[in-house]
């Protein structure tokens, strides 16, 4: 599996402009809701599921990265939204730093499996630290669709 079969190139924002974490997660969900992936009617319930799961431990991985996740109906296959931002938000990560670089993920209940896959992929390449950096640095959608593609093809060392 590769970060393009489920990164959403139109749900990527590459300033996003928050303050705290649920502004994050719904910036992220509505990015998918623009981008035709998530049905508007389902886009409330969606973070709800979001935010529930972060009452269970942070997201906030360290490092900077966060990568919200959830299972709900409304979607039929794993998908992905990234977001960028300069400020940082807090997501009471396990580091306690700020983050800058967040992958939400939403799979459908019924592949449990995809979600995994997902999951492992994108920690994978977050562990990648010239990955991270050059994520930081990404100024436009298509800056981060080119690494992303670098990092589907082992292009980054």
């Amino acid at each position: 599996m590769k970060l393009m079969d489920f990164v959403v190139p139109s749900a990527i924002v590459t300033d996003m402009q928050v303050t705290n974490k649920e502004g994050a997660i719904r910036g992220l969900v509505g990015a998918l809701k623009v981008a035709g992936i998530v049905p508007a009617e389902s886009e409330d319930s969606i973070v709800a599921a979001i935010l529930k799961r972060e009452e269970l431990g942070s997201t906030g991985i360290g490092n900077g990265v966060a990568v919200p996740h959830t299972k709900h109906v409304s979607v039929s296959k794993l998908v992905a939204a990234i977001a960028l931002t300069r400020d940082g938000v807090d997501f009471q990560s396990l580091d306690g730093g700020q983050v800058h670089i967040l992958f939400l993920l939403v799979s459908p209940p019924d592949r449990p499996g995809d979600h995994l896959r997902g999951l492992e992929n994108i920690s994978r390449h977050l562990r990648n630290q010239n990955f991270c950096n050059f994520l930081r640095q990404a100024k436009t959608k298509e800056d981060v669709i080119t690494l992303l593609n670098e990092a589907d093809n082992n292009q980054l060392g």
